[in-house]
């Protein structure tokens, strides 16, 4: 990050920095200055919410950026789940950007890699059997259903 990142909080919020958990107790608006690891607390999920591979995915890097003691294990695990996930999913689409997410963690970019995993979810609903959110999909009839 070469230009400075200013980033508004809510009362109580939390923003995870460098793996220092800080929650604020007023509005305000936090501006990074230099190149950090850092993830908002809107954007953490927990180890149960980990439900589908994605999320598991997820859930790794997210203890990356957390975590960063445990970020080589993390790492890991990182790369042995990736090519079981690759060969698991058959649409191109989430095959294309899992390999994107690769390069991005290589480069250490482990916050767009997130924020890449996120915006795969409703190809995952899809791919997992439910087509909510994504546009142009249409519901599996109910079983026993006639057209």
């Amino acid at each position: 990050m070469t230009n400075t990142l200013k980033i508004s909080l809510k009362p109580n919020e939390k923003i995870y920095i460098n793996g220092a958990v800080i929650r604020v107790d007023r509005k305000v608006t936090i501006e990074l200055m230099n190149d950090v690891q850092f993830l908002l607390e809107s954007h953490v999920i927990q180890a149960d919410d980990a439900s589908t591979p994605l999320k598991q995915l997820y859930f790794i890097l997210q203890v990356m950026l957390i975590n960063p003691t445990g970020a080589a294990e993390a790492r890991d695990m990182f790369r042995r789940s990736l090519p079981l996930l690759l060969v698991s999913f058959e649409d191109a689409q989430i095959c294309a950007a899992l390999k994107q997410i690769d390069r991005m963690v290589s480069e250490d970019h482990i916050y767009e890699a997130l924020k890449a995993i996120r915006s795969l979810y409703p190809l995952e609903r899809r791919a997992l059997g439910g087509n909510d959110d994504v546009p142009g999909a249409t519901r599996p009839l109910a079983v026993g259903a006639r057209y």
